[in-house]
């Protein structure tokens, strides 16, 4: 029985990342990353609001007091259906985009009302991150020698074939020297692990897992595109001291619990977009010319599986006439 396609937000939400890529991209190497952050935040959040949904913010910049501006709870849109759960990150990668480095993007997901896992005063979450072919056997709650012995088998590799991707961080010194003596290779990134957990679903990326402690939001956002990629991504929240942990508890939460894919986003019609803002791994950065700009970007819908690259050029000087994003 034939049915008609729905609509695929996805489509919409590129033009969200686009503005926010062609905004930020200006303060590529500026060192001001502050600035850099306002303006995709300025960017994304008038295209939002003209699209024709319900959406509440459930990873944003923070609290209302301390983000002006696509804040946890904010409401975007124009405020009729659908309803849906938003989550924002106007730059993954702050740092590198301030210093001119690689791997800066913009990324949103869109998921239907109360099914976005909301990690509250969580500020990081331990994660593991693979794509299709090893989406059943990963247990973040084993070693780690035990889960790339496991990712192997499922991707007929070996373990000397794998390429572990982890934030650089010395939190991480152990889990470094652990996968070392595995014998897998390293790939280590500065920033931006929403990147590296996309990279493991993407069959050309050279990587394999992604393991280590990052963002909590991250983790969230990560799972809408691994819903998206066929993938899977695990999660346990890392409270930073007992303050933290108490809060956590507060909430209802363990942090000892390990959150799988169904807890972190728990719908199957997740949409999802991402927009390069610096050249990387992922996705190709912004490149101004003379009235306009090009952008490379990432559109997903984990309904149909669908994963398009769109490469733009867009008309900066007839954008300027109908946008007050000052591109």
């Amino acid at each position: 029985m034939s049915r008609n396609p729905t609509r695929n937000l996805a489509l919409e939400l590129v033009r969200v990342t686009e503005a926010a890529a062609l905004a930020a991209g200006r303060y590529m190497g500026r060192g001001d990353k502050n600035a850099a952050d306002r303006a995709a935040v300025e960017g994304m959040r008038l295209v939002l609001n003209s699209i024709e949904m319900d959406a509440v913010v459930v990873i944003g910049e923070g609290e209302k007091d301390e983000a002006p501006m696509l804040y946890n709870g904010e409401r975007l849109g124009t405020g009729e259906p659908p309803l849906m759960d938003l989550a924002v990150d106007p730059v993954d990668g702050t740092r590198p985009l301030a210093l001119g480095l690689w791997n800066a993007i913009c990324t949103v997901a869109l998921a239907p009302r109360g099914t976005m896992f909301n990690p509250g005063p969580a500020v990081y979450m331990e994660k593991i991150a693979v794509g299709p072919a090893a989406r059943s056997v990963i247990d973040l709650e084993a070693p780690v020698k035990d889960n790339l012995q496991k990712i192997a088998r499922a991707k007929g590799e070996h373990i000397e074939d794998l390429t572990v991707v982890i934030l650089d961080r010395p939190r991480h010194a152990d889990l470094i020297a652990e996968v070392r003596r595995c014998g897998a290779r390293i790939r280590l990134i500065p920033d931006g692990d929403v990147a590296g957990a996309l990279m493991t679903g993407l069959p050309d990326s050279g990587i394999d897992v992604l393991l280590g402690i990052g963002g909590s939001p991250e983790g969230v956002i990560a799972a809408c595109a691994m819903r998206c990629l066929g993938g899977n991504i695990q999660g346990r929240l890392a409270p930073r001291d007992e303050r933290e942990a108490g809060l956590i508890r507060e909430m209802g939460y363990d942090a000892k619990h390990v959150l799988g894919m169904d807890e972190l986003v728990s719908s199957n019609d997740v949409f999802f977009a991402a927009t390069g803002i610096t050249s990387g791994d992922l996705l190709k950065g912004v490149d101004y010319f003379a009235n306009g700009a090009t952008t490379d970007s990432l559109v997903m819908r984990s309904l149909t599986g669908t994963v398009r690259r769109i490469i733009a050029t867009h008309r900066l000087d007839k954008l300027s006439h109908i946008s007050s994003i000052a591109y």
